[in-house]
């Protein structure tokens, strides 16, 4: 592999791991803060992609279609709480997974029926098309380095907040101990639904800046919650700081091994075979690093005190 590309495949694995931090740091805080395993995590991914996609065509601007869907997953999310996850906080796990993949079945039939099968387009803004030049003879998209300062921004605005802010605290508190946070007179009622809000909001955030590099499909949210669990197991549940290097680690993982493998078994073999090798060893990286990660630290490289 070239510098180039490998310098290319690392940018898109930075990027990527942006995307899958959008996703987890919301899911982190739902099942630190809340216990609860919400397997429906990913689906607000993609209604978040669905209503930037929509809202933009409709308004004829992908910044409009952007500030729209950001309130509209929000509803969403509140929604979804008061409707379905209110409910589940005191049952036990079994009951949270199987109400929560109900809502994944709903919802995904629910886009079906409004949007059809058909994947949708979501253009990117025309301030941000073109690329820059990494190296003589190699443009890397304007759009996916916009993508990746989205999400760093996003990452120091959700630290300052968690880290620095009295609801950040109470949150934190509530992932140590909601007993005692609720013993003391905060409605943990209340902070679990903000809790949740906000972490749909995210996930809707990641839905939307991945649309115009991604197709707009039923289902799209189900192969990133499943990354999104390997994010959040490996930086420790609850902990928005483990959330985020773990996506970065697990999208430059996911996306180098799957470009270096089948370079590298080409070095043993023949290039068809190194190329099916290489691209199923690749997908199986990512767990092989959470295997490793779990064998020594097994509550997560930053778990939250308890």
């Amino acid at each position: 592999m070239s510098l180039g590309l490998f310098l290319v495949q690392a940018l898109n694995g930075l990027q990527f791991g942006v995307l899958l931090f959008l996703v987890a740091a919301g899911l982190t805080l739902v099942f630190g803060v809340m216990d609860c395993i919400n397997l429906a995590h990913g689906v607000q991914y993609m209604l978040g992609a669905y209503c930037g996609a929509s809202l933009a065509a409709l308004a004829g601007s992908f910044w409009a279609g952007l500030a729209l869907a950001l309130p509209a997953t929000l509803a969403c999310g509140l929604v979804l709480e008061w409707l379905v996850f209110r409910h589940l906080y005191e049952r036990d796990h079994l009951s949270q997974v199987l109400a929560t993949f109900g809502v994944i079945l709903f919802l995904n039939q629910a886009v079906k029926a409004i949007w059809g099968t058909a994947p949708l387009q979501m253009a990117a803004p025309e301030a941000l098309s073109g690329g820059i030049t990494l190296l003589p003879g190699l443009q890397y998209p304007v759009y996916r380095l916009a993508i990746l300062a989205a999400g760093l921004a996003t990452a120091g605005l959700l630290w300052l907040l968690v880290e620095r802010t009295r609801i950040g605290a109470l949150v934190r508190a509530g992932a140590s101990n909601a007993p005692m946070v609720a013993a003391l007179g905060v409605d943990i009622r209340r902070l679990f639904m903000l809790v949740f809000g906000f972490g749909a909001m995210l996930a809707g955030f990641a839905g939307v800046m991945a649309a115009p590099i991604l197709s707009v499909e039923p289902g799209m949210g189900d192969g990133v919650l499943i990354l999104a669990f390997v994010v959040i197991v490996i930086g420790g549940i609850g902990s928005v700081r483990g959330a985020f290097i773990a996506a970065l680690l697990v999208g430059l993982v996911e996306t180098l091994g799957r470009s270096l493998m089948p370079d590298l078994l080409r070095l043993v073999m023949a290039a068809s075979p190194a190329r099916q090798a290489g691209a199923a060893i690749g997908s199986m990286l990512v767990y092989a690093v959470m295997a490793l990660v779990l064998a020594v630290k097994p509550r997560g490289l930053f778990p939250v005190r308890a």
